[in-house]
């Protein structure tokens, strides 16, 4: 976590808790609550962290999300390779929605997927078209199985490339 990110959350509790200790009435936690209504799932891989964090601040978002890194995105959340990985998404999801009420679930998949590659035992990177396909669905099975469990949620899938642009699947 970035120094100004810690300093930031450090001075809000502070203010929460003084806020509470002179009868205002305010929960700590309350304003950090407010701050979050996006839950984004993405990719480990490093080389997309920073165009990660630079879209989501194009967004408006710049430190106003809940952020859950599996390996694979979309099919890191699908995969019974590692079921635990799974159950992992599932959890923080719910713990998103009753913590920061969140409204809306970015998933960002991105190409050249080292994990997609480990999981499906396939290189999609050598046919752009295709990996744009298998992305696409693992993307939308993910998305109808959100919808079923959260129908009230808003879903956005997304596909990073290589140079950080991001196009809507």
């Amino acid at each position: 976590m970035k120094t100004e990110t810690r300093d930031r959350r450090a001075f809000v509790r502070m203010l929460l808790a003084s806020a509470a200790g002179a009868g205002l009435g305010l929960k700590p936690g309350a304003l950090l609550a407010a701050d979050t209504d996006v839950l984004l799932l993405s990719c480990m891989d490093f080389r997309f962290v920073d165009e990660t964090e630079r879209y989501m601040a194009t967004r408006g978002l710049r430190n106003k999300y809940d952020h859950v890194i599996l390996a694979g995105s979309s099919l890191g959340a699908l995969t019974e390779k590692y079921p635990s990985w799974g159950k992992t998404f599932w959890e923080h999801l719910e713990v998103a929605i009753q913590l920061h009420h969140i409204k809306k679930v970015f998933v960002i998949d991105h190409r050249d997927c080292g994990a997609y590659k480990v999981i499906l035992g396939e290189d999609l990177a050598k046919d752009p078209f295709k990996e744009k396909t298998v992305h696409a669905s693992k993307l939308k099975e993910l998305s109808g199985q959100i919808a079923k469990k959260y129908p009230k949620l808003e879903l956005e899938l997304l596909l990073m490339g290589l140079n950080g642009s991001v196009e809507t699947v």
